[in-house]
């Protein structure tokens, strides 16, 4: 967690080397992935399943064959055997009805519902999630940290969730991460992050309009900038 634009989708773009780093290390299950060949890079992201902060349907593919695309990709399954495994992926987040609908026709929380769909298709070890619950209506935002939740638990998996959702990630997570300025400004189980001394920690946690995170971008004075020569 952290406020807009202090690295969290990059962050995830290094471990899933959608991003090479200029320097340091990315270690994903033990390894530093930095140093991967292309083979290896595309063997390592098959263990893993993205669920991309704008869903990132291919909008000429159905429902149905979005999610069945890493299965066509990365696997040798029969199509009676695909056609199963996406209904019940579909059926997980409730959109088996709308197996046969085109992206365009879908609404912004159905969209991201498909995409998670077609993010647990290879049943991945690692699962990470950019917003998960944007553009999603309370009882959708519920039903997928539900899910989020129930995958963790039976299935044993890890989740990596970026969200600015205090609430809901206080549902989900073991244990969470607050960034800014490209460090860890605390770290905690989420019930306790709010009892943080850090001003900027408790000013996100607590959603305050007063804090260290300011509400303007930097910029020239507003006066001077108004009333001056008109150069900006």
């Amino acid at each position: 967690m952290g406020p807009s634009g202090t690295g969290k989708t990059t962050l995830l773009q290094l471990i899933t080397r959608q991003l090479n780093p200029d320097k340091g290390q990315v270690i994903v299950a033990g390894d530093d992935i930095s140093k991967y060949s292309i083979s290896e890079l595309y063997k390592m992201r098959q263990r893993m399943g993205m669920l991309f902060q704008n869903g990132a349907l291919l909008t000429d593919m159905s429902v149905f064959e979005n999610v069945a695309f890493p299965l066509r990709e990365h696997t040798r399954l029969g199509e009676r055997l695909i056609r199963n495994v996406v209904l019940m992926k579909l059926h997980a987040v409730g959109l088996r009805g709308a197996a046969y609908m085109m992206p365009a026709q879908l609404s912004g929380g159905m969209a991201r519902r498909v995409a998670l769909a077609r993010a647990i298709v290879m049943d991945p070890a690692m699962l990470i999630y950019d917003e998960p619950f944007v553009g999603l209506d309370p009882i959708s935002m519920g039903v997928i940290a539900k899910l989020i939740r129930q995958m963790n638990d039976a299935l044993g998996i890890t989740s990596i969730v970026v969200s600015h959702d205090v609430k809901e990630i206080g549902e989900v997570a073991d244990f969470s991460y607050v960034i800014a300025d490209g460090k860890v400004a605390a770290s905690g189980r989420p019930a306790d992050l709010k009892n943080e001394s850090s001003e900027l920690v408790r000013q996100f946690m607590l959603g305050l309009a007063d804090g260290p995170v300011a509400f303007h971008y930097d910029a020239p004075d507003y006066a001077e900038q108004l009333l001056g020569s008109g150069t900006d």
